[in-house]
This record gives C-alpha cells, structure tokens and sequence, in this order.
C-alpha cells in the first residue's frame, strides 16, 4: 500500500512536470551567469571610482575585465542570455511564459537594462578615463551618484534572483 502525498493546500504549477534532461542545470546555470554578467560591469565598476585615478589606468586585471566586458561584452552576453532563456522556455515548457512572477521578474530586468544602458553605462564612460584631485566636488559628486546607481542595480538583480527562486503567488 502506497503512502498519499501531504496536500499543503498549494495547488500544482502548470507547467511541465516531466524529468529534467540531463543538460538542465548547465543550461540553467549559464544562463544566470550570463544574466548576472550583463549587469556586473555596470554594478561594480562605479566603486572603482572611489580611488581617484583614472579606471582606465588601474593595474587591477579585475577592473580591467569589468572594463572589457563593459566595453565589447553587452552584445554577445544579451545573444547568449536570448538564446539560453529561449532553451529554458523551450525545455521547461510554453506555460512556463504566463507565469507572473516570471512577467514581473522580466519586467524588473527590463527596467534594470534601461537603467544600465542609459544612465550608467553614458555616466559611467564619463568618469572612467578621467582622474579626479582630492578637491573636485563636482566628480566625487557625480562617481558617489553613480554608487548609488549601482545599489539600485543590484537590489533590482536581487529582487530578480527572490522571484526566480521562491516563485511566489503574485496574482
């Protein structure tokens, strides 16, 4: 005799229920890295600023890898990240598309890509090349705004990586 499953009164996703193949988790994976990837030149580049020379010149190969992808990555990373989404969607299932926490997480990775695309990617090219005195106002001002930028960004990946995870009931 076979034991019942508990009903924890949530009802079953629609989506597809069937065994992950075996490529899942390297899919999925890279497509978070890839994601990731998109936004991580633009979070962390601004605190690169805070030393007052100019980002360009800095011997970090760490920066200089920010630096790089920020500057040739944006297209190949968005194709990927397209390509490895279309793959999920396709593997997981069509209805996958309709849920809400996913629309909402996607609507929230837009507005994300708005925010780094045109305001700290333009803002940031600006103060890259510069170096900044230990008395200009107006720079430390401006590198301190796009800090803040950068904290916004990452809340909103944050906030992506909660829905993608906990898949709550929004609606």
């Amino acid at each position: 005799m076979r034991a019942r499953p508990v009903d924890l009164g949530r009802p079953e996703p629609p989506y597809n229920r069937a065994p992950m193949p075996a490529y899942f988790p390297v899919l999925l994976v890279a497509h978070i890295v890839l994601a990731v990837g998109l936004f991580l030149p633009s979070i962390l580049l601004p605190f690169a600023l805070r030393t007052r020379r100019a980002v360009a010149e800095s011997p970090n190969q760490f920066v200089r890898l920010l630096l790089s992808m920020q500057a040739n990555g944006p297209t190949l990373i968005g194709i990927g990240l397209a390509l490895t989404g279309a793959a999920l969607v396709l593997t997981l299932g069509g209805t996958l598309i309709g849920q809400p926490w996913l629309l909402v997480a996607l609507a929230i990775y837009a507005a994300n890509l708005l925010l780094a695309f045109f305001v700290q990617r333009p803002n940031l090219r600006r103060l890259i090349g510069i170096r900044a005195a230990a008395d200009d106002r107006a720079w430390i001002e401006r590198a301190k705004r796009q800090r803040y930028v950068s904290y916004a960004m990452a809340a909103l990946v944050g906030t992506i990586g909660f829905l993608m995870t906990m898949k709550p009931q929004l609606w």
